[in-house]
């Protein structure tokens, strides 16, 4: 974790309390970088010394209809500041959207329609009360203050920003560098989303790591209008399942807020023991002390199993409910003893005697044939509990319990 150097009792103009102590270091629990931190707490001791809340903002363009554990890194902080009494902003990017968010991009990222934003939208923050307070938070749309700017508004605004410090943002330079075209319309999305926080007038943006360039520009902006700048916390964006890539639906490494509680707990159990501690840091809710404590037993030889379970469990209760996970740890546990789950999907498919990998395929068990063969390579299939190994196997009329992986179920009947 990056911070600036705390200031000095008598640098500050508000007493810095056990209060304000307590509050910072939940704010910097698990945070990559917190700028400027000597202004943070400033503002904390200042919001305690008045009793007027800080106004911390997150915003998320609707780019996709589900949020995954990834984006709830930075919404469990939400929640944390909001139960430390502060007023938080979940900021739905409707009109950012319609430009499309150049962070962390080598092409130009094809903007959405009207149609897929609000369809989008819709479900964003009903799957963001999962983690946040619904009756204390405020939803905000960011078209209500840009469509009002117009063209001369939006002229005014980018000449408030040079095109050599714009370029000064990573993925720019490499593109520029690559002679990779870069799109005019990408040069207003950094503007667009630090408008946004002249227009909340807010104290703290949160973001991801790949957001801080985007964050800057929202500070650089307050000053120009007279604001106090906001300050600006990133957090760390959390790898999916391969450990490799950071979690996102397009890469298949992800698990929804909103799957099945035996899918997400199976899903997290897949987890390499290593994997599994950044989970903790970043999605657990236990403190610090107890994590560690975990720790060291697994390192004093207690089998990792026992924690993954633990926190399998965490997650899904706070999805779903407790008597959820109980029962998904059940059928987790009937799987590994290689028993059939009780609820699995039942379909008919026709056309026997059926090639296998058009059988997997068409019961949904794998997106391709291609994928299907992959999955028979290395061992991952099973018809009625027997390992299927030969790829031109064709079956035969039946009814079959057909199994991809640990978690891939169906009751297929092949008809003539």
């Amino acid at each position: 974790m990056k911070t600036q150097h705390s200031p000095t009792q008598s640098t500050l103009s508000a007493p810095l309390t056990d209060e304000v102590k307590a509050a910072l270091a939940i704010t910097q629990r698990g945070c990559d970088e917190l700028l400027i931190e000597a202004e943070f707490i400033q503002k904390l001791a200042r919001s305690a010394a008045t009793g007027i809340p800080l106004r911390i903002k997150l915003g998320l363009d609707p780019t996709a209809p589900d949020i995954h554990l990834g984006h709830t890194v930075v919404l469990n902080k939400m929640r944390q500041l909001q139960d430390l009494g502060h007023t938080v902003i979940f900021l739905i990017g409707d009109f950012t959207s319609l430009i499309g968010d150049p962070s962390g991009r080598n092409v130009t990222r094809p903007p959405l329609t009207r149609e897929q934003i609000e369809a989008n939208a819709k479900t964003y923050f009903e799957q963001a009360s999962l983690v946040l307070d619904r009756a204390k938070t405020e939803i905000r749309f960011n078209s209500e203050w840009s469509m009002a700017l117009g063209a001369d508004g939006m002229i005014k605004l980018a000449s408030r920003y040079t095109l050599a410090r714009m370029l000064e943002r990573d993925d720019f330079t490499q593109r520029f560098q690559g002679n990779t075209p870069i799109s005019i319309h990408e040069l207003l999305y950094p503007l667009m989303q630090g408008y946004d926080s002249v227009a909340l007038k807010a104290d703290l943006e949160l973001g991801g790591t790949d957001q801080k360039f985007n964050l800057l520009v929202g500070r650089e902006l307050q000053k120009q209008y007279g604001q106090d700048p906001q300050c600006i916390l990133t957090m760390p964006l959390l790898e999916g399942l391969d450990g490799v890539e950071k979690m996102s639906k397009s890469k298949g490494n992800y698990i929804g807020i909103q799957e099945k509680p035996a899918d997400m707990f199976g899903k997290l159990m897949s987890l390499s023991d290593d994997l599994m501690w950044r989970y903790y840091e970043l999605l657990s809710f236990r403190s610090l002390a107890e994590i560690e404590g975990f720790q060291g037993e697994a390192s004093a030889g207690r089998n990792p199993r026992d924690f993954k379970v633990l926190l399998a469990q965490e997650i899904v209760t706070r999805f779903h409910s407790a008597t959820a996970a109980e029962r998904a740890l059940e059928e987790f546990n009937h799987r590994a003893r290689g028993g059939v789950p009780d609820d699995i999907p039942a379909l008919t498919l026709n056309g026997a005697p059926l090639a296998i990998g058009a059988l997997l395929k068409q019961a949904g068990l794998a997106p391709s044939t291609t994928e299907a063969m992959r999955n028979i390579e290395q061992g991952g299939v099973r018809i009625d509990g027997a390992v299927v190994s030969d790829k031109a196997l064709k079956v035969e009329a039946g009814t079959y319990v057909v199994q991809v992986g640990k978690r891939r179920f169906a009751r297929v009947t092949v008809l003539a």
